[in-house]
């Protein structure tokens, strides 16, 4: 009796957890490209992010997190791996939804395999690799396929073999110190994208990372709220 009551417990959970998985899969996407900010999409292959693709942000957490604002804000699951000292607080003020983010701050030496979990349950994975870790191309030819499989996007902020583009800050001006005085209010810097699909060529974008409110914009003219100060750097660039 008590052999078939512990046994009916575990299918039981065994159950509930296959619905629960259900229910994050069900976030998979309905197209072949996800959502990004107007920020982003002309540094970006067909404008958006490609379903079953990864991509690498080269030194700009703040730039990473802009990369899953358009899928969270329409309804995608998204991850964290590898950022320890990204706060809940952070991935919010970004505009990421906390209720469909999963957070693993320590993956341990185990990371790939967190990784390649995740992408069974969620559309979106940030993912910082361990220092000196490397990626050989048997396993991420097997994660390539998952991603295309799950229709899943993997962001990574070192090296990845294959990506659809990488993108890096290459040059970075603050705006709200006067003489001597003020406080930093904002920042403007250049977001460089290279991409297979360009052929060689580079992209590059005037960005507010982030503007006085506090959000990601293009700079639409070369003086757009810059501070004194900055358009004189600006004026001698």
């Amino acid at each position: 009796m008590f052999d078939a009551v512990s046994e009916l417990s575990r299918e039981e959970r065994i159950r509930g957890l296959q619905e629960r998985i259900q229910g994050m899969q069900a976030t998979r996407l309905d197209e072949r490209t996800l959502p990004t900010s107007e920020a982003l999409s002309e540094l970006l292959p067909g404008g958006a992010l490609q379903a079953g693709g990864g991509y690498v942000v080269d030194g700009s957490t703040a730039l990473a997190l802009e990369m899953l604002r358009g899928p969270s804000g329409a309804g995608s699951w998204c991850a964290i791996v590898g950022l320890p000292d990204l706060g809940v607080e952070a991935a919010a003020a970004a505009g990421i939804a906390l209720d469909r983010l999963v957070l693993v701050p320590h993956p341990g030496e185990h990371w790939l395999a967190v990784v390649s979990a995740l992408v069974d349950a969620v559309a979106v994975i940030l993912v910082r690799p361990p220092q000196g870790a490397r990626v050989g191309d048997a396993a991420s030819t097997r994660l390539a396929a998952r991603l295309r499989r799950r229709e899943g996007v993997l962001i990574s902020t070192t090296s990845w073999p294959r990506a659809q583009a990488r993108l890096a800050v290459t040059e970075s001006d603050w705006a709200g110190i006067g003489s001597g005085f003020g406080h930093l209010a904002a920042r403007q810097v250049t977001v460089a994208s290279a991409s297979p699909a360009w052929q060689g060529r580079i992209r590059a974008r005037r960005l507010w990372l982030p503007d006085r409110e506090g959000r990601v914009a293009p700079v639409r003219s070369r003086h757009d709220g810059a501070s004194p100060a900055l358009q004189a750097v600006q004026r001698g660039a």
